[in-house]
């Protein structure tokens, strides 16, 4: 029975600010198994600077009443995340905290119902913003996570208890271990190595944040025991591998959703890990949207001469694949283990 259940605003921000430690604590060892879509060791790094995002924007100050509105606060920080998201991963979890927001919306305590719809309508928002998306990796630990925890409200028949809120986490926890376990299977470069997905385990350790926040309940730290690769004392796999030649473009443009399809296709053509996804809910005078874009390309200049052609690109980062992102994960553990 789960008696200590906030599942409120409060509970919300708490979630993140227990993820952006989580995820500091874990980043050593989410790098070291990170070997697809490219073996360049920053997963961890990645989804922790993007869950601090996130997390900090919700730092309100004391002229500044913090919302009560669940899917007010996720929609805060999920625009946060998505403006500074680093890498596929980050991007991902993005995508994925903007869509959560929308069922939320209007609702100040989070029930399975609730919960069961805001997972479905993240997983399905993360895999299409993807060009070419594929199983085995942190989009299927999303969707089983949904899937599980749908079944679950599916068996309440409406119960909007909290203890139905409670299975519903479980659910969702433990659809999203037994997805990361699979994780080896569905990918050639997985298995080769003998690692499960760097950001399917991410978002596991995500997942996890969230049942412990609402549920009051602490980290199941268990869950990682036996998972291929994440043993402290295995090697970091992506240094035995060969370098990924090319760089990581991203950057946010304001487009109609015509010239949107346009930009993607085009950036399909010369590019791989296309993602974009929408920034914000609605439409400038203009009738464009602000999109948050993301591509591997051999060279920069072609990625950014191709944007350049649909509009005015703003916050343009490039990154070498082959190098570390960002030396500025202050809070990573080497040991790989909650502080």
């Amino acid at each position: 029975m789960h008696t200590k259940v906030a599942a409120n605003a409060l509970a919300m921000k708490r979630w993140l600010g227990k993820a952006e430690t989580a995820l500091g604590n874990h980043s050593d060892r989410l790098n070291a198994i990170n070997i697809f879509p490219v073996a360049d060791g920053d997963t961890g790094t990645n989804l922790y600077l993007t869950v601090r995002a996130a997390a900090r924007s919700l730092v309100f100050g004391d002229d500044q009443p913090a919302p009560v509105d669940v899917g007010e606060v996720l929609a805060i920080a999920g625009q946060a995340a998505m403006e500074e998201a680093r890498g596929n991963s980050g991007t991902l979890f993005s995508v994925f905290l903007c869509a959560a927001a929308e069922p939320l919306a209007g609702h100040t305590r989070l029930t399975s119902t609730l919960l069961s719809a805001a997972l479905n309508r993240a997983q399905i928002r993360a895999w299409s913003a993807l060009s070419d998306p594929v199983p085995g990796t942190m989009l299927s630990v999303m969707e089983a996570a949904a899937r599980a925890a749908a079944a679950v409200d599916a068996g309440q028949d409406g119960d909007d208890s909290n203890h139905a809120l409670g299975l519903a986490l479980d659910a969702a926890v433990e659809g999203a271990l037994a997805a990361v376990i699979h994780t080896e299977e569905q990918l050639d470069a997985l298995q080769s190595a003998h690692v499960v997905d760097a950001g399917g385990v991410g978002m596991l350790l995500i997942l996890d944040c969230l049942r412990s926040a609402v549920l009051g309940e602490e980290l199941q730290n268990e869950l990682l025991d036996g998972l291929h690769g994440y043993d402290v004392s295995d090697p970091h796999i992506h240094t035995t591998l060969p370098d990924d030649d090319g760089v990581e473009v991203m950057c946010t443009i304001s487009l109609s959703p015509l010239n949107a399809a346009t930009l993607r296709q085009r950036l399909d053509e010369i590019g791989e890990s296309v993602i974009m996804s929408q920034v914000g809910s609605g439409p400038d005078p203009e009738g464009n949207y602000r999109w948050r874009v993301h591509v591997h390309v051999p060279e920069p200049g072609q990625a950014v001469d191709t944007i350049r052609s649909i509009g005015e690109p703003a916050q343009i980062s490039i990154s070498e694949l082959a190098l570390p992102r960002d030396p500025d994960a202050d809070a990573v553990n080497s040991g790989g283990h909650e502080r």
